[in-house]
């Protein structure tokens, strides 16, 4: 099992589904991988088009397959609005090392409702830091 750091740069969105009929709404993204999660600043009157520009990190295993991207409407007064969510497939930056900023699509329910920019980076751990001998596992180097 792979252990290591995420790193998630929250780009900005573009298209969505403005929910705010009055004025613009004020966009702001809830990041989700396992079991930590993590809120973005909100992007006050930024509407259709929110540009965020900033890095979240996670501490991940290989085990975390997925990293989710709600992305809600700021409200004074009353709930904020669900406006979609992105679901971000992690394998490949496990293989790869850093996915550049890629689009992928905001959905909510079966509904297209815009996009997500989101460059992704990930750091493995590296074992022999983790205070084992170097011995470890009954292996030796031989001079």
């Amino acid at each position: 099992m792979v252990h290591g750091t995420l790193e998630v740069l929250l780009v900005g969105a573009k298209g969505l589904e403005n929910t705010d009929y009055l004025c613009n709404m004020d966009p702001y993204a809830i990041l989700k991988c396992r079991s930590q999660e993590q809120r973005s600043s909100i992007a006050s009157g930024k509407g259709s088009n929110p540009e965020w520009n900033e890095n979240f990190v996670f501490t991940v295993s290989d085990l975390a397959t997925e990293l989710l991207i709600k992305l809600l409407d700021s409200d004074t007064g009353s709930a904020d609005d669900f406006v979609g969510e992105a679901t971000i497939p992690l394998e490949a930056v496990y293989t790869e090392g850093s996915i550049p900023p890629t689009a992928y699509n905001v959905v909510k329910g079966e509904h297209y409702c815009g996009e997500i920019k989101v460059g992704l980076t990930f750091t493995p751990e590296d074992v022999r830091n983790r205070g084992l001998p170097d011995d470890f596992g009954g292996w030796k180097q031989s001079h």
